[in-house]
């Protein structure tokens, strides 16, 4: 059993496709399906179901590819280990929740002292983002928080002061059961927050509407179609044009702090641990 035969499982059974998995690792197809047979001839089982659309994997092709991811991630931390130099570089892949107004700054004094260093980014809602740095898809991730999970390290970076968005100069808290709230999708750390509020509170709202975009929100909420709740930071813009208008929030459901979160089990090199020292300082910055 070889490394790459692994690999190639991986994919097919990421893909479920054995051309679309020829296709990302620059392999012929045939090759593709002669290394996934080979592999089941050892291990004396098949591993995957065949039909017409593709392939998918049956009970012991699951169980194997949980022994695989685990040995692939090892394998690159290994690596890693032996290729990781004093001067930070390679990729760092981070995920962000939309509304992290820090980020660019922190990026910014990031890369000028390390531009060997090449950063990916994702955006996605805080409960994806946990997801996928658990299962080593991303490197680490700045989400809304705290959280409480056994596998993943949080380091604070900042704290901001959540504020409700309107298109009128008053609101009552009646005009939840009246106007439209305009949220994100499940997973995020502010509708989570007014969804508190409005539990203890005991209010079923009118109408809830999903949008992807926080630009989106905000504009619709300054044409009148409903209301949100947002960082102050991010409706400065629109407040001070006089488009929209800010109330405040209970105390207890105030404030919301953004984090950072990486694996525990991941090996710490250098270039991790450099973003983790920046975000430190500026960190402590903030509250200077």
């Amino acid at each position: 059993m070889e490394l790459r035969d692994l690999q190639i499982f991986q994919s097919v059974a990421h893909h479920k496709s054995i051309t679309s998995a020829a296709k990302e690792l620059s392999y012929v197809q045939s090759n593709v399906t002669a290394r996934i047979k080979q592999l089941e001839n050892e291990l004396k089982t098949p591993l995957f179901n065949r039909h017409k659309k593709g392939v998918t994997l049956n009970p012991e092709g699951r169980k194997m590819l949980e022994y695989v991811n685990k040995i692939l991630i090892d394998v690159e931390e290994l690596k890693q280990v032996f290729l990781d130099s004093d001067i930070p570089s390679g990729i760092l892949k981070i995920g962000t929740v939309e509304t992290v107004r820090i980020l660019p700054t922190i990026l910014a004094s990031y890369y000028k002292k390390y531009p060997n260093v090449d950063l990916s980014l994702q955006a996605g809602l805080t409960e994806e983002l946990i997801e996928k740095v658990t299962n080593h898809e991303l490197d680490g991730a700045f989400i809304s928080g705290p959280i409480k999970h056994s596998i993943l390290e949080q380091y604070d970076v900042n704290t901001e002061k959540l504020t409700l968005v309107t298109a009128n100069k008053t609101f009552q808290i009646e005009d939840f059961m009246t106007t439209p709230i305009l949220v994100s999708n499940q997973g995020c750390g502010y509708r989570s927050r007014l969804e508190h509020w409005l539990k203890d509170e005991g209010l079923l709202p009118k109408r809830i509407l999903e949008f992807n975009i926080l630009e989106t929100i905000l504009n619709s909420v300054a044409l009148g179609l409903g209301i949100t709740v947002v960082p102050e930071s991010a409706i400065t813009h629109l407040s001070a044009a006089g488009k929209v208008y800010c109330h405040p929030l209970p105390e207890k459901y105030s404030m919301i702090s953004t984090i950072f979160i990486r694996h525990k089990d991941a090996y710490m090199t250098h270039s991790m641990r450099s973003l983790l020292k920046t975000i430190s300082e500026h960190q402590k910055m903030s509250m200077s």
